[in-house]
C-alpha cells in the first residue's frame, strides 16, 4: 500500500461533503471526470472503496468514514502551513493617503473609512481634500479620487460610477 497522495485526499474530502462527482467538480473547479479518476487512484493507493453509489449520490464506506478525521486534521494543517506562509496571519497595517476633492470626501471617501476600519483598524487613512493636487506619480498620495483621468500615463485609472 502507497502513502496516499494529499492532492487525492482533498478531492476525497469535498467529494464526502458533496455527495456527488458533479458537486465535488464545481467546488473544485474541475470536470467530474478529474474528480471520478482521482478518487479511483487513492482506492488503489489505500487497497479500499471510500464510497458506495446510490441513486442520491456517493456515501461513505466504513473504510471511507475512518479516514476521514484523518484527511481532516491534514487539511486544516495544510491551511495553517499555506496561512503561516503567505503571511495570513498578519494584520494590514499602516497609512494611506488620499486626495480628493471636498465634496467626494465626505459623499465617498468618509463613509468607505468608516467600513475600511470595521475591517482593518490597524489601517490610518489620511484624507487631503481641498489643497492644490497632490501627484500621485511623485507619491504625495498613495491613492486620488477625481472627476478626470490622470495625465500620466504610469497610473492605473478605475472608473468608480
Amino acid at each position: 500500500m502507497a502513502m496516499a497522495d494529499w492532492s487525492d485526499l482533498r478531492y476525497f474530502l469535498e467529494l464526502s461533503r458533496s455527495g456527488t462527482l458533479a458537486a465535488a467538480a464545481r467546488k473544485l473547479r474541475v470536470d467530474y471526470t478529474t474528480v471520478g479518476r482521482r478518487l479511483a487512484a487513492l482506492e488503489e493507493d489505500l487497497g479500499a472503496k471510500l464510497f458506495e453509489r446510490t441513486p442520491e449520490g456517493l456515501i461513505l464506506t466504513e473504510a471511507g468514514e475512518s479516514i476521514r478525521a484523518a484527511a481532516e486534521e491534514m487539511e486544516e494543517a495544510a491551511l495553517l502551513i499555506e496561512q503561516r506562509a503567505l503571511g495570513a496571519d498578519r494584520k494590514l497595517a499602516g497609512v494611506v493617503r488620499v486626495a480628493t476633492t471636498e465634496m467626494l470626501g465626505q459623499a465617498v471617501v468618509l463613509p468607505a473609512i468608516r467600513a475600511l476600519h470595521e475591517i482593518h483598524p490597524q489601517i490610518r487613512v489620511d484624507l487631503a481634500t481641498g489643497a492644490p493636487r497632490l501627484d500621485l506619480a511623485r507619491r504625495e498620495a498613495d491613492v486620488a479620487l477625481r472627476y478626470v483621468r490622470p495625465e500620466s500615463g504610469d497610473l492605473i485609472s478605475r472608473r468608480v460610477a
